[in-house]
């Protein structure tokens, strides 16, 4: 997802384009029969794993990853990728293990989950920016921990390991699809049985040759097409297909401005779009989670966004992705926010909307005329 990129499309990062696998028509295919590296070390790391928090964990060969390398180049040739890059910059080798180590026979992967009870918490009057569960917190960072450990057993039998996850050097959801953690729902995320998709994933890289878990699961949504008709902008174009160039989570987080035809569907959106899961039935069992850390940050005040310097905003909103690090594309996105949330009698929203009419770059003059318009304050 670079510094600290957190990618938006996850098993999370809500409505994963990158990873828009299925309607393909691929199938996965070759995997390898039984291997195994010294006895009883699946079942060391399996346990390791749960111990530690994970709710799903499995392996898979380190083949070249089908679908993801067929349709991501499709996929990007169509138009659907927008400007994201990540794992489309390079799929040949977001798509090879073997790029993140040489010697690559297995892969671990593993499934941390994000749902959280939220808080109730008091803001300002003049708009609150709703921000996506996955995001709430740094739970890569908790992941991370979990597959460092996991690497460190490895290497401590003699084998290499490398721990990858939410970077551009693999299709995480390709990985864990492959090893049978879940299948490919028709908005694109991964869906976990019994389990849903709130989860984050991650993967260790290892020369050690372990038996796959797999085979991949069969579809499990049937003919469920909520996600489909749910979403604010139909960016689900087709089961499975999700069109970056509408998808919310996308446009409130990449460059530019963000389309004046989707300015509304933002709504109170400030950083990714929750919307595909939450009208997930698979997901209903996973929302309500453990109340949130105290490191949790659900919502953010739009007033304090729209105040803050550059380096205090970067230093609470940094483990986001952000095009190009500019903290002025989060502004961006919180003027729409004040637009369609403020209220226009509040004298804060008042002031905020005329100083960003007079700011020195284009990008957020024209973002706030667009707020000022919706909220009746051309005039200010």
């Amino acid at each position: 997802m670079s510094t600290n990129p957190r990618h938006p499309f996850l098993v999370t990062d809500a409505a994963n384009t990158e990873s828009a696998l299925p309607g393909s028509g691929l199938t996965e295919s070759g995997l390898p029969g039984s291997r195994a590296s010294g006895s009883g070390l699946w079942d060391r790391i399996e346990s390791l794993g749960r111990s530690s928090g994970i709710a799903a964990i499995g392996v898979c060969s380190a083949d070249p990853l089908e679908p993801a390398r067929t349709v991501l180049p499709l996929r990007k040739a169509q138009g659907l990728s927008s400007s994201m890059q990540f794992t489309y910059r390079n799929p040949e080798r977001s798509t090879d293990p073997t790029r993140a180590l040489g010697t690559a026979q297995s892969l671990v992967v593993a499934a941390w989950p994000y749902a959280r009870t939220e808080p109730t918490t008091p803001y300002s009057d003049t708009a609150v920016g709703r921000v996506a569960q996955y995001a709430w917190r740094d739970h890569y960072a908790d992941l991370q921990a979990v597959l460092d450990t996991i690497a460190d057993l490895l290497r401590g039998e003699g084998h290499e390991a490398r721990v990858h996850l939410d970077d551009n050097h693999l299709v995480d959801r390709n990985v864990a699809y492959r090893a049978g953690l879940g299948w490919y729902g028709k908005n694109a995320n991964l869906l976990l049985p019994g389990l849903g998709s709130w989860f984050v994933l991650g993967s260790v890289v290892t020369d050690a040759f372990l038996s796959p878990t797999g085979p991949p699961l069969a579809d499990g949504c049937g003919p469920c097409r909520r996600c489909i008709e749910d979403c604010p902008t139909k960016a689900i174009v087709a089961p499975g297909v999700v069109d970056a160039r509408r998808c919310l989570a996308w446009l409130v987080q990449g460059p530019g401005e963000i389309p004046v035809e989707f300015r509304a569907a933002v709504g109170d959106r400030i950083y990714g779009c929750d919307d595909c899961q939450d009208v997930c039935p698979p997901n209903q069992a996973g929302v309500a989670g453990p109340p949130l850390e105290s490191d949790g940050d659900p919502a953010i005040d739009i007033a304090w966004i729209l105040r803050a310097g550059d380096d205090e905003l970067m230093n609470r909103v940094g483990r986001w992705y952000i095009a190009d690090r500019d903290p002025n594309i989060v502004r961006r996105t919180a003027l729409v926010v004040l637009g369609n949330t403020g209220d226009p009698s509040e004298p804060g929203v008042v002031e905020l909307v005329a100083r960003y009419r007079n700011h020195a770059l284009p990008l957020l003059r024209e973002h706030a005329d667009w707020a000022a318009d919706r909220l009746g304050l051309t005039n200010v």
